[in-house]
């Protein structure tokens, strides 16, 4: 007895002097709130660790991010065996069953139910998800994004599998502040319905309870390269304006605008008739699908008779989300836009809004005329899909988002992704209390 009262003592009087160190070393911080001795182990259950299990954990994603050649050359090595590939695939099956117990599911995934900062919970932000597969890629894009105090509308293509269709209403309904579209449409590349998923989001989103600052629109395939907080102080230091590509489309594309185009079985083709000019004599602009737009902008999209007029008149061109967007930017009186004269054209890379790398953009270092190093993955329509090799690069880049990802077929840069986003989150979180 007497020597179970002496090992209670001697555990006492060590958790005595190790709360007295962290006591001091609040003081010595300047903290001027306190400091909770037990704030330091509160989240260590949100962290993505190894421990976590999943095939990815033999990887050093710490020595990936360094650019350590012999960790990239392993990530290289595991993503092109086969065991490796098959290993890391999660069945739509998994996510049906998983989230009949949503507490559950989102404990095990590890989804942030609470604001890190107050900072953040008075900055919400609306996203619309157009996904049409790959519900691995959609669900730990979530799970990356996810705070309670955004709104997510996800728009499932309704050609998709039933599984995947299943899967994600499944997971969708495990959350308050996730819902899936309230209309749907059979998406088409190159199409009008691509853009008429987003304006179905585009919607519901502005007609939710939920005021939030600022939309962005995302794919399956996309990933981001920030935190949410790094997201919401990147958009408040817009100031209402709006970051997307816009700027003057060359020649070799206008036909896209001034022949009439239809869908055909499925996929998009030319009528071979000739478009009247848009209206308003608005100049139409170049620039790509995905934006970064303040709640105004998206209030001119659903409203303005201008911008109604042209959505019309947009409805049978080619490829219209690589040019609606941009355009609508730089009329005269949308909330954060700018002037049309060519001064304020803005290219991919100089928006935040989204990191790609193109095929014919890619280069050697030492190459002016490269706009970015070659691909670490592999290309699908001359994208590039990342592969672990390319994360230092893109974590010094200033975009919000890169696409595209694939677990499928390089898991690895996503797991690591994931990691070092989570662990800088919770980081910040610790710091600022301690």
């Amino acid at each position: 007895m007497r020597l179970l009262k002496r090992g209670r003592w001697q555990l006492l009087l060590k958790l005595t002097v190790v709360l007295g160190s962290l006591w001091i070393l609040s003081l010595l911080s300047g903290s001027k709130t306190g400091w909770d001795p037990i704030y330091t182990l509160r989240y260590n259950w949100l962290d993505y660790t190894d421990a976590d299990g999943g095939p990815e954990k033999v990887c050093n994603c710490s020595a990936i991010l360094e650019g350590d050649r012999e960790a990239l050359d392993q990530a290289k090595l595991l993503t092109i065996t086969k065991d490796f590939r098959k290993s890391v695939q999660i069945p739509d099956k998994y996510y049906i069953n998983a989230t009949k117990d949503c507490r559950k599911f989102k404990l095990s995934r590890k989804y942030l139910t609470f604001p890190l900062s107050q900072e953040e919970e008075d900055f919400p932000l609306a996203y619309s998800i157009v996904v049409h597969h790959k519900v691995q890629n959609f669900e730990r894009l979530l799970r990356a994004i996810y705070a309670p105090q955004n709104i997510y509308c996800v728009h499932v293509d309704k050609k998709s599998e039933a599984s995947v269709i299943s899967a994600i209403k499944a997971i969708t309904a495990c959350f308050p502040n996730v819902f899936i579209a309230s209309k749907t449409v059979s998406v088409v590349y190159a199409a009008w319905p691509r853009v008429q998923a987003d304006l179905n989001c585009m919607a519901d989103l502005y007609n939710a309870s939920t005021k939030w600052k600022y939309f962005i629109n995302l794919c399956g395939q996309d990933f981001p390269l920030k935190t949410n907080l790094e997201i919401v102080r990147m958009l408040g230091s817009l100031k209402g304006g709006n970051s997307l590509e816009s700027e003057k489309m060359i020649e070799g594309k206008k036909w896209r605008v001034t022949l009439s185009h239809q869908i055909v079985d499925g996929k998009i083709q030319a009528s071979g008739k000739a478009k009247d000019p848009p209206p308003f004599k608005v100049p139409i602009l170049s620039g790509n699908a995905y934006i970064v737009v303040s709640r105004g902008y998206i209030r001119s999209v659903l409203e303005d008779n201008r911008v109604l007029a042209l959505i019309e008149w947009a409805k049978d061109t080619y490829s219209p989300d690589e040019f609606l967007w941009a355009t609508i930017q730089r009329m005269p009186g949308v909330p954060g836009s700018t002037w049309p004269n060519s001064k304020y054209d803005m290219t991919d890379i100089n928006a935040i809004a989204r990191l790609v790398k193109w095929q014919w953009h890619e280069g050697s270092q030492d190459s002016l005329d490269a706009v970015y190093p070659e691909c670490q993955g592999n290309h699908v329509r001359s994208i590039c899909v990342y592969g672990a090799g390319d994360l230092q690069w893109m974590l010094k880049q200033h975009h919000l988002f890169a696409n595209k990802f694939d677990t499928d077929t390089d898991p690895i840069a996503v797991h690591c992704l994931e990691k070092y986003l989570r662990q800088k989150a919770l980081a910040g979180l610790h710091f600022k209390h301690f």
